[in-house]
């Protein structure tokens, strides 16, 4: 009789046991739930940044940037994390939302200077676009430009229609093509000209009135100060200088500066669709493409 008196007290000291261990459990989750709320992010247009970069998101409390966390985008543009768990006392006072470009791995726990969209809250919504002064702080509605083809950098006139450059001919005398807002740190322009298909820069420049960073398939000649390339030498694989630009596209893209891809970005600023056949030294008009822009919503819970 004592032998079970003892057992059902064991059994009963081990039920206790079991339930004190889930009742502990569920007050912590219960803890833990009322310590963070759910930050939704709905974004369109971002797209795959590759290996060695991620996207990350920051709330502004109290003036200092609060990482919400990181995600990358595949090749849909669809974000891999939507959903994110962020201290309810932040986010409560938080007044702004900024999404930058980190490297990858990352070693600074500080918000990189590519700012590429932000928005204030207003209530439980925070809208968010390029032109938020935390992000790139123009709209970019008063870009401009115009290019021709010629090759100045050769004194050959049979392979005009190789040089792609970002000038005004239309008075007679070169003056800029690119009428363009200054950007913000962490960002530069880039100029592109689609070969057979293949995007090829001209090279990163800030500024539309002076010469780009670099000429690489440039003649030996000298070239005008501004930005463009000849493409007469030193061909990428599967292309051939000399080469005929008719039928191709002349682009100016916004880059994170420093820029982890070869390609162009997705914020393809102006476009302008080269005739086929096309003159040289006709001055030629592009057109803003304000489409490529990414917007969305931060939503706080």
């Amino acid at each position: 009789m004592r032998k079970i008196f003892s057992l059902l007290k064991n059994s009963q000291i081990k039920l206790f046991s079991v339930s004190l261990v889930v009742a502990l459990a569920f007050s912590s989750c219960k803890k833990d739930i009322n310590k963070t709320k759910d930050l939704t992010l709905n974004i369109t247009g971002l797209e795959d940044l590759g290996a060695t970069a991620r996207y990350e998101g920051w709330i502004i409390t109290g003036g200092n940037p609060v990482s919400t966390g990181v995600f990358t985008v595949n090749a849909s543009g669809q974000l891999s994390k939507t959903n994110f768990e962020v201290n309810k006392s932040d986010l409560a006072n938080a007044t702004a939302f900024v999404l930058t470009i980190e490297p990858f791995p990352d070693t600074d726990p500080a918000p990189s200077a590519q700012h590429i969209l932000a928005g204030d809250f207003s209530a439980a919504n925070a809208s968010l676009s390029i032109g938020h002064s935390a992000a790139l702080n123009t709209t970019f509605l008063t870009a401009a430009g115009k290019y021709v083809l010629a090759t100045p950098s050769t004194p050959a006139t049979t392979d005009e229609l190789s040089g792609l450059w970002f000038i005004n001919l239309a008075t007679g005398s070169p003056t800029a093509g690119l009428n363009l807002p200054a950007l913000p740190t962490g960002w530069k322009y880039e100029g592109w000209a689609l070969i057979s298909g293949k995007p090829v820069s001209t090279g990163v420049f800030t500024s539309s009135s002076g010469a780009d960073a670099s000429s690489p398939f440039s003649g030996t000649g000298g070239v005008p100060p501004f930005p463009g390339e000849d493409f007469i030498m030193n061909a990428p694989t599967g292309l051939t200088f000399p080469t005929n630009l008719s039928g191709g596209a002349a682009v100016i893209s916004v880059e994170p500066f420093p820029d982890n891809s070869p390609l162009p970005f997705l914020l393809k600023l102006l476009v302008g669709n080269i005739p086929n056949p096309a003159s040289d030294h006709q001055t030629y008009n592009m057109t803003l493409n304000t489409t490529s822009f990414p917007t969305g919503t931060a939503i706080r819970d």
